[in-house]
């Protein structure tokens, strides 16, 4: 089967989206002004009292009646499955959070970064894995109009630096666009094109992201099915929920498993095998239950937890379960723990 993704169509969507629309405000022409006199009373009457707060002078506009062309700050465009945005940030931002299937978010990103110079016809000029930063080389943002008469020359040429930084649990990441050098021959750079031509730069590695992502679940879908987990023991005895999936294979995708639940991911220690997670029972609602959307809930009390994801000595993985304290839970409350499990994976099809 061939899977066709149509990235043309989403590139074309955000440049639409993304500010590049032009704008003719005519609110300034002199045709919508008048300058009116004083109200003109006869000489017998009194002239209407006026409170000199709001008294205006009569006026005369002698604006251009050509019409200014404005463009709109440009919006960066979450698009891609797990990105966001700061409502506060004053630069061109986004965040990604790590999606199933996704080994090394830094990798995936930097990917992404790197396919959207090849597409535009550039390279990296300086690359710093130490400070995160990729520096282009020159390429040009905003294209020629097309047309017969078009002019085949870009409108203008810019370099930017993208900087990559990761957070300590590995899970989010921001990657950001700044604009370093700029050349044009007709058009001058303002701090409102700038904005524009960084967020459209972002712009583009969030639709190759997606794209990029889009294309990663096609093969998980036809590699992965949904695994069982069995209660069992772990090498020292403890019980715990075992499957014979491969370690690897569950440390890296049992914690994007858990953030389904209601977890969040408080950290994760690749070298002792161990996902600190804080649990809070789900909010549920009568539109949830109509609409399919609720959440499972599991017979465990709200709070901090530590699973401890571990080789099993018949080739599979255990999955120790832990409180705050680092006390195993109680075989019962694994049971219980267990069957909730096993029911999400199987009624929400979520694939570890």
């Amino acid at each position: 089967m061939q899977y066709w993704i149509p990235k043309a169509l989403a590139v074309s969507v955000l440049v639409g989206l993304s500010g590049c629309s032009v704008f003719t405000d005519e609110a300034h022409h002199k045709r919508n002004y008048r300058a009116t006199a004083p109200v003109q009373v006869p000489g017998q009457l009194a002239q209407p009292a006026q409170d000199p707060t709001y008294k205006m002078e009569v006026a005369a506009y002698d604006n251009n009646p050509d019409s200014t062309n404005y463009r709109p700050p440009a919006q960066v465009l979450t698009v891609a499955k797990g990105s966001w945005v700061e409502e506060t940030d004053k630069q061109a931002r986004v965040f990604f959070d790590k999606n199933d299937g996704i080994v090394d978010l830094n990798k995936f990103i930097t990917e992404s970064v790197k396919a959207v110079l090849a597409e535009q016809q550039t390279r990296v000029q300086k690359e710093d894995n130490t400070t995160g930063t990729i520096e282009t080389d020159w390429y040009s943002i905003i294209k020629p109009d097309d047309g017969w008469f078009a002019d085949s020359a870009p409108v203008s040429q810019q370099r930017f630096i993208f900087t990559l930084e990761e957070k300590s649990h590995q899970r989010t990441a921001s990657l950001s666009s700044k604009l370093v050098d700029y050349k044009s021959a007709s058009e001058k750079l303002t701090p409102l094109l700038q904005q524009q031509l960084e967020v459209r730069a972002l712009n583009q590695v969030i639709a190759e992201f997606d794209y990029r992502y889009r294309q990663l679940q096609v093969e998980m879908r036809k590699q992965q099915g949904i695994i069982s987990l069995e209660m069992g023991f772990d090498n020292k005895g403890n019980a715990a929920l075992v499957t014979e999936q491969d370690y690897s294979v569950i440390f890296e995708r049992f914690s994007g498993f858990l953030e389904r639940l209601s977890f969040t991911i408080v950290e994760i220690n690749q070298e002792k095998g161990l996902i600190t997670a804080d649990y809070k029972k789900p909010e549920s609602s009568v539109w949830d239950s109509i609409w399919g959307d609720e959440l499972a809930e599991l017979p465990i009390d709200e709070g901090q937890y530590q699973i401890l994801v571990s080789r099993t000595k018949e080739g599979g993985t255990s999955l120790t379960w832990m409180d705050d304290k680092g006390a195993t839970l109680e075989p019962g409350t694994m049971n219980d723990l267990q069957q909730a499990l096993e029911n999400a994976l199987r009624q929400r099809g979520i694939k570890i």
